[in-house]
């Protein structure tokens, strides 16, 4: 059987971009990889596998062609034209599909969280931090909790990153689950906060929230559970459903007066599915990346007052949205 010339030097192409993209992933996010949920590092490494296989594959055909042009043999010429077509297509759709997937994986990578985010998942003394696969827990050390918040991180974003807002909100009292989403995306882990719940039935106060599009996650769970969920705490997001009528429901949804993501005019018209008694916290001169410690994200808007300053409004919301839920 005889291969076009092109058919070695694409399956080398294609070999090195699948090792390579993957390659770049590792090398500039390792660390976040290996803290946060697997799902997206096992995608990775088993792309860089078959970016082996195709440069593999590459080095054969080379041989190969090579040792069928010494010996001059050649196909029928009808042969030819029926199998270059069938090259054609077979390339095509190996070129768009790798193209689509590592495209992906590259979108994929996270934001990386500080390295003052990262130390406060060795806990401080008044809080304990649990790292798991799946999740990480965050309890006060003086005394049990008095209510839960799930909290769901934002798209590509390394779960860490929030860590110094919700240890804060933690050593208040409370019980935090930051919840480690497959992919870092929220909606392929929307039904996380159940099994959260299942293992803290000594909880009976409970608050679902996140950042972004891990709020808009955080609000269908509680839009459908609404025998287990008392509140719901949006950062810089809207709700999915409307939930203008659950009047049981305790919300608060802050904001920053200078974010490009979620702007003013994108949380002014969400209030309209929120419960007429929401708590509405705009951070003057806050912006999208201040809700976590991630640095500046693209699109994102220019902060008009520091980090310090909104998170510590952003934790008083917070803390006041508990409370809130506790006493509905």
């Amino acid at each position: 059987m005889t291969r076009s010339r092109g058919t070695p030097s694409l399956l080398l192409v294609l070999g090195g971009l699948w090792v390579l993209v993957p390659a770049w992933i590792w090398l500039t996010r390792a660390g976040v990889l290996l803290a946060g949920h697997p799902a997206y590092p096992v995608a990775v490494s088993l792309a860089a596998v078959v970016g082996v296989l195709l440069l593999a594959a590459g080095l054969r055909a080379s041989r190969g062609r090579g040792r069928i042009e010494t010996r001059g043999d050649a196909p029928p010429r009808g042969g030819r034209r029926q199998a270059g077509w069938v090259r054609v297509v077979v390339g095509t759709v190996a070129v768009v599909l790798s193209v689509l997937v590592l495209g992906v994986l590259a979108w994929l990578r996270p934001f990386a969280a500080s390295p003052q985010a990262v130390a406060l998942v060795e806990g401080t003394s008044e809080v304990v931090v649990a790292d798991s696969l799946t999740r990480i827990t965050l309890t006060q050390t003086a005394q049990a909790p008095a209510a839960g918040l799930v909290f769901q991180p934002g798209a590509r974003v390394d779960p860490r990153a929030y860590l110094p807002l919700l240890t804060e909100i933690a050593a208040d009292g409370h019980l935090v689950v930051v919840v480690k989403q497959p992919f870092d995306i929220g909606f392929t882990a929307a039904a996380a906060p159940g099994r959260v719940l299942e293992d803290h039935r000594e909880i009976t106060t409970w608050v679902t929230g996140g950042h972004s599009l891990g709020g808009v996650v955080a609000s269908t769970y509680a839009a459908d559970h609404p025998d287990e969920v008392d509140g719901l705490l949006l950062w810089a997001s809207r709700p999915l459903d409307d939930l203008s009528g659950r009047t049981d429901l305790a919300v608060a949804t802050v904001s920053g007066s200078e974010d490009g993501l979620a702007t003013p005019a994108d949380i002014e018209a969400s209030l309209a599915d929120l419960p007429p008694d929401a708590q509405v916290v705009e951070v003057a001169g806050g912006v999208h990346a201040f809700f976590g410690d991630y640095g500046e994200q693209p699109g994102d808007g220019v902060p008009r007052t520091s980090r310090a300053e909104a998170q510590a409004q952003i934790v008083e919301a917070s803390l006041a949205l508990l409370e809130a839920a506790a006493g509905s």
